[in-house]
């Protein structure tokens, strides 16, 4: 699938080709992310040749694994019958392409053998997470392969692909906290409304900056979301089908609440944990769903407060809940009632996928009782804690944030608010317009300057 975009990820690809260290690479990614257009692309621009099998499209191929493990004569098999040709006192030009790998999970095991003894062989292989996890190969590479996950397109990516290069070089050439000038807010601010729209997914924003479709656009997101049913279908025995459904389209309602704790009765009436809990984690494991548990207290490391009783789930791209929400782009655009209702569950998903892609310790939330105070998300940045408010409306008093600070004042340095306000530090609280939440990293570094 191509997409006129640079993927920031692309850097990463390159570290992994130059790397002294470099084993047979495992790219996993949700389905119709960009996973084989990246790969294309990153063969193009850094390798002499391309030699690429797509197991989905050749199952014919998977027979050149079956008996074994001699990567050599696999090799040689694959390229005979590919018409494809490896320059054996090169072998580093070439890029192999291992294609929707998890249709053959023999050819998955042999990237070990790839990494003990073809070690200059340059291979990757790609194939959805949810088919890798569930392939259960007989021997996994456990310690012979990198691995790379590949997310929907950032905010960022958007911008890039829309051809608003201008907005995202200013963003990332900011070196002091102050409010941005309207010349750049309010073009940004309404591009963020336009994600919200489309999401990341690849297609979804080709359509829309290239065609300005917004029906076809919808109808894209529409066949990710019945592809991703179908992968339900195809990979669980049918008595569990109709779980994972159920906690599917349970999603939207269940981030509509105030209260956006998941609870299983909301799933169907009389659900309970235990009938529901391996659907649930089938979908986390596959990164369609992230769970974010409560946590106690900022301690570190933050996992070790985790109490898992008590989580919310999002989804791994706002524009696929938009469109599982049945929620009208037109509604978005307008700032309609029914946008109004759903606003906050549209922005926390945003924000969350955002710091997803930022911090290596997935965030948690806080929150008590009796008063009601709940923080929307924590997290982790080395060895300390940030309480993060997601604010998409009025009013914005953080009265949680103020609470969360008064109960552990020796733990929380800077406070973290997410809104559609300029960017500002009053005291320990940075306000973060929603639109540069892909550069929190580096704006808590030059918040924590001033203080």
């Amino acid at each position: 699938m191509e997409v006129p975009v640079e993927r920031l990820v692309m850097h990463k690809l390159v570290d992994w080709k130059k790397s002294r260290y470099r084993k047979p690479l495992l790219l996993r990614g949700v389905r119709q992310v960009g996973k084989t257009w990246l790969l294309k692309e990153f063969a193009q621009r850094h390798y002499e040749n391309t030699a690429y099998f797509n197991f989905d499209e050749h199952p014919e191929y998977k027979q050149f694994f079956e008996n074994t493990r001699d990567v050599e004569r696999i090799l040689q098999n694959l390229l005979m019958a590919s018409g494809t040709v490896i320059t054996q006192d090169n072998p580093g030009d070439t890029l192999i392409i291992f294609d929707e790998i998890q249709e053959c999970p023999n050819a998955l095991s042999s990237l070990k053998y790839f990494c003990e003894n073809a070690p200059q062989y340059h291979v990757v292989g790609a194939g959805s997470l949810l088919g890798i996890t569930l392939s259960r190969p007989a021997s996994f590479p456990v310690g012979k392969v990198d691995f790379l996950d590949i997310h929907p397109m950032t905010f960022t990516e958007f911008l890039l692909a829309n051809g608003d290069d201008n907005l995202v070089t200013y963003m990332g050439s900011l070196d002091t906290i102050a409010p941005l000038p309207d010349a750049f807010f309010n073009p940004l601010y309404e591009k963020l409304k336009m994600y919200f729209i489309t999401g990341g997914m690849p297609e979804s924003v080709k359509i829309w900056t290239e065609y300005r479709d917004v029906d076809r656009m919808q109808q894209a997101l529409s066949n990710i979301l019945g592809a991703y049913e179908r992968d339900f279908a195809k990979h669980l025995e049918p008595k569990d089908f109709p779980k994972i459904s159920l906690i599917w389209k349970s999603i939207p309602s269940q981030l509509a609440r105030e209260n956006k704790k998941f609870i299983y009765r909301a799933v169907k009436d009389g659900a309970r944990a235990r009938e529901y809990e391996d659907a649930l984690q089938w979908l986390c494991d596959a990164n369609l769903t992230y769970k974010i548990f409560r946590s106690t207290a900022p301690g570190l490391p933050i996992s070790a407060y985790d109490d898992i009783s008590a989580f919310k789930i999002y989804m791994a791209d706002v524009g696929l809940l938009r469109r599982l929400a049945l929620l009208a782009p037109s509604a978005v655009a307008e700032g309609s009632r029914l946008f109004v209702e759903f606003k906050g569950a549209l922005s926390e998903n945003y924000i969350l996928q955002a710091l997803v892609h930022q911090f290596e310790a997935m965030p948690r939330y806080w929150s008590m009782n009796n008063p009601n105070h709940e923080v929307d998300f924590l997290v982790q940045r080395e060895n300390k804690i940030y309480p993060v408010e997601v604010k998409s409306g009025l009013p914005m008093e953080s009265k949680s944030l103020k609470k969360f600070k008064e109960l552990y004042a020796d733990d929380v340095g800077l406070r973290l608010r997410f809104s559609l306000n300029n960017l500002r530090l009053d005291n320990d609280l940075l306000n973060i317009p929603m639109f540069m939440t892909d550069y929190v990293d580096r704006l808590i570094v030059l918040a924590e300057k001033k203080q």
